[in-house]
């Protein structure tokens, strides 16, 4: 009994410690429980919700960049794709080559196709081409049996309608570049494209938009089963140019076959209504890829079409630039308005002689004779007085050589020399280069842009800078009154002579660009505008003394020898609104290349008048296509 009753107490402690081994169990997992679904609930069914719904973000369709009007200068179509789905398909290669037999495929997609299939899972679609036509998608459509796994998918692509024409300033968009895919996830959407150049680029941030999303329930692998949510994207913001459609196309047809650029603006407040560039390129194939032989094409043209020569080409400013060089006289008082030059056709200094381009000369002139008749000598006199560096400083005042407030990417500041940047290259400067530069030759280099900004502020009088950007999601934006620049502090009776000689230069007898005077309007009995402006010539090469005795005609060079051809000039002479720079590369005379061209683009300049026409911007009706 006793041995019975230790074997029962021993059997009771045991269940006892079982027993609270188990309750101790129970009584953990309970806590456990709690825990998971009272207190952590809301977590796990967020992480359950994760492994069963995969979120994707939709491309935003582009905002559209207008002109001052309205009209569409980049918008969006629609772009029907291919793609392959690799599990939906048996065999993947027979796939491609029958795909390749409907619509073709180069050795590039190919491998390009290949390289996605290894890199993705064979559920994730693959692209196999895009752009494609309603005749592609009719024979993919007919064809469907033969082609398992391949499907036809649409979203947006960048359209520019008006081509060539607008090239230059509204730029191109293309694919990131990984560097751009990791400062932003938006990039790496399927079809994205971002602003690679010209205002495409400046307002990329404004265009691109904000991504839409895709809520897909998937399996444990991430197969798609079905869509259960879709919030499309807010598109981008519509973007106003200053540009006037219309008189860019005209601007461009007048430039014609030559290789030349061409800048009209609002002189009184730099709204630019028209830049061109000739010649010019598509920018649309910068969307769909450039094929090797039209890079070359581009590249190996001596006429460069991929450069915006408005902004980016460098020019010597000729006798365009001589009402500056007499403003900087007139202002260190080394010469009076009335005080005359004497002009026998050439200036001796040292053991150099200085042409007038007049060869028997002008004999003696004034400072508004000097302008109207481009008399060198005049300039040249007037140079070695106020020197070089005082030129320099006149110069930076209207806007040449300095950084214009102007948003295009690669836009030139360009370059006026002075004595101290000579003497940085560890050589002297001397009163021959001033005298050159008197002339608008020598060391300078400036833009179209920058010459119409001079004759901007000539014409005003205030510190007009240039921009291209009027009204973002339709709210205009700065500067756009002519009280909004201030004034230069050039004294009034110097630029009052500037613009009567610039006058002369044009409509008065013995002016060096009397066919640039402007016609009447048709069917007006008003009198015409007058058009004030300057003609310039700009040698390429030096013209030797024996070349000069000989009666050397630069006509007759080969064309990249020949001088660059200018005009700069303003309108209504009386009430100036509109200022422009025409550049003809190689054109040989201003008078004779530049001057008409002037002529004709300031006149339908003045018949449209882009200005009054557009007081503020319109939205183009409708939208991208989502």
């Amino acid at each position: 009994m006793k041995r019975e009753a230790q074997r029962s107490g021993v059997f009771t402690r045991r269940a006892l410690i079982i027993a609270g081994a188990q309750v101790a169990a129970i009584g953990g997992l309970a806590a456990r429980l709690y825990q998971v679904q009272v207190e952590e609930g809301a977590r796990y069914t967020t992480m359950a919700e994760s492994n069963r719904i995969s979120a994707r973000l939709i491309a935003p369709p582009r905002g559209r960049l207008l002109d001052r009007g309205g009209a569409i200068l980049a918008g969006n179509r629609l772009n029907w794709r291919a793609l392959l789905v690799a599990e939906q398909t048996g065999d993947v290669a027979a796939t491609l080559e029958n795909f390749g037999r409907i619509v073709p495929l180069s050795e590039t997609e190919r491998a390009r196709i290949e390289r996605e299939l290894r890199r993705h899972r064979r559920f994730v679609p693959i692209m196999v081409r895009e752009f494609l036509t309603w005749e592609d998608m009719a024979r993919i459509e007919v064809n469907a049996p033969e082609l398992p796994g391949i499907l036809v998918d649409v979203g947006t692509t960048r359209e520019y309608p008006h081509g060539p024409a607008m090239a230059h300033v509204i730029g191109y968009v293309a694919p990131p570049a990984e560097a751009d895919v990791a400062e932003d996830p938006l990039l790496s959407l399927p079809g994205i494209r971002v602003g690679r150049a010209g205002m495409e680029r400046v307002h990329d941030t404004v265009l691109r938009g904000r991504a839409g999303a895709v809520q897909l329930e998937v399996n444990a692998v991430g197969r798609v089963i079905r869509e259960l949510d879709r919030r499309e994207g807010t598109q981008g913001q519509d973007v106003n140019l200053t540009i006037d459609l219309d008189l860019q196309k005209s601007v461009l047809e007048r430039l014609g076959d030559e290789s030349a650029s061409a800048v009209v603006m609002d002189a009184r407040n730099g709204e630019v209504l028209a830049m061109a560039t000739n010649p010019s390129f598509d920018p649309s194939l910068f969307n769909s890829g450039v094929s090797q032989a039209q890079w070359v094409a581009w590249t190996s043209n001596r006429r460069a079409p991929l450069i915006n020569k408005a902004v980016a080409g460098l020019y010597a400013p000729g006798s365009t630039f001589k009402m500056i060089v007499a403003l900087a006289g007139f202002e260190a008082r080394v010469i009076t308005v009335g005080e005359t030059v004497y002009c026998p056709g050439y200036l001796d200094f040292g053991d150099r002689r200085f042409h007038c381009w007049r060869k028997y000369g002008h004999g003696s002139v004034d400072m508004r004779a000097a302008i109207k008749v481009s008399c060198d000598c005049y300039f040249y006199e007037v140079a070695k007085r106020v020197g070089i560096d005082r030129i320099a400083a006149m110069s930076h005042r209207f806007g040449l050589g300095t950084k214009l407030d102007i948003e295009l990417p690669g836009a030139r500041a360009g370059h006026v020399p002075t004595r101290a940047w000579r003497i940085g290259q560890g050589k002297a400067w001397n009163i021959g280069d001033t005298i050159v530069h008197g002339i608008g030759q020598g060391f300078f280099q400036l833009t179209p842009l920058s010459l119409a900004t001079m004759t901007a502020r000539l014409a005003t009088g205030r510190q007009v800078e240039p921009h291209l950007t009027r009204a973002i999601g339709g709210t205009m934006q700065r500067g756009f009154r002519p009280e909004d620049w201030p004034a230069l502090g050039v004294a009034e009776r110097g630029l009052q002579v500037m613009r009567d000689a610039m006058w002369a230069v044009v409509n008065e007898q013995g002016g060096t660009a009397l066919i640039a005077r402007l016609p009447a309007a048709p069917g007006s009995t008003a009198p015409p505008a007058q058009m004030a402006g300057k003609t310039g010539s700009v040698q390429v090469r030096n013209v030797t003394r024996e070349q000069r005795e000989r009666g050397f005609k630069s006509e007759n060079l080969p064309w990249e020898y020949r001088p660059h051809a200018l005009f700069v000039g303003y309108a209504p002479h009386d009430a100036p609104r509109y200022a422009l720079a025409v550049v003809v590369e190689h054109g040989n005379a201003g008078s004779e290349a530049a001057a008409p061209m002037a002529r004709d683009i300031m006149a339908a300049t003045m018949a449209r008048d882009p200005v009054i026409r557009s007081e503020r911007p319109r939205v183009a009706e409708g939208g991208p296509p989502r």
